[in-house]
């Protein structure tokens, strides 16, 4: 009888454990493209505009050997994504910009705009600290994100980075 009684525990237990990890309807976020990985060619394209924005401002940008995930409204956490990092000596921790791909030009406004609104709501404020400030730009099909709090920056080069990226592509204004 215990022994019976023992099997349906283990048998039960095991089956909770089961459900209970059971995959949720979305999917998870994509991986970082790393360096390793070829990235497509819009992205590719977008980065070129980068290197020539940022090398304008002599600022260096470099596939990034850390992960970086930003805060993300629902369309970019589900985009491919490449994620970028402009050399800081002063502030290697900071200067990450990620750029998400879309099927069109379209696509990616949309996704922008979702973005946008994302930050000025009360989910997307709660997970930036106060005085960040966002960047979002749309280079054809990509969006381009990029975040930093001028106050906290240790690196004189820093402010560089938004002035370069505010040459880019079309600016996606954030609600204030």
């Amino acid at each position: 009888m215990r022994r019976a009684l023992l099997v349906v525990l283990a048998t039960c237990s095991l089956a909770a454990c089961a459900t209970s990890g059971a995959p949720r309807a979305s999917a998870p976020p994509p991986a970082s493209i790393g360096p390793a990985l070829t990235v497509s060619p819009a992205v590719g394209l977008t980065r070129g505009e980068l290197v020539r924005a940022l090398g304008a401002k002599q600022l260096v940008l470099t596939d990034t050997q850390s992960p970086f995930r930003p805060p993300e409204g629902p369309a970019l956490t589900i985009a491919p994504r490449a994620v970028y990092q402009v050399v800081l000596p002063d502030d290697p921790t900071k200067g990450f910009i990620v750029v998400y791909e879309f099927p069109d030009p379209a696509r990616a406004a949309a996704a922008g705009a979702d973005q946008a609104a994302y930050l000025a709501s009360g989910p997307g404020r709660i997970q930036a600290p106060d005085g960040e400030i966002h960047i979002l730009r749309q280079v054809g099909s990509t969006i381009v994100f990029y975040s930093w709090i001028p106050e906290g920056a240790q690196d004189a080069r820093a402010p560089g980075i938004q002035a370069a990226l505010e040459t880019l592509g079309i600016g996606i204004p954030i609600p204030g």
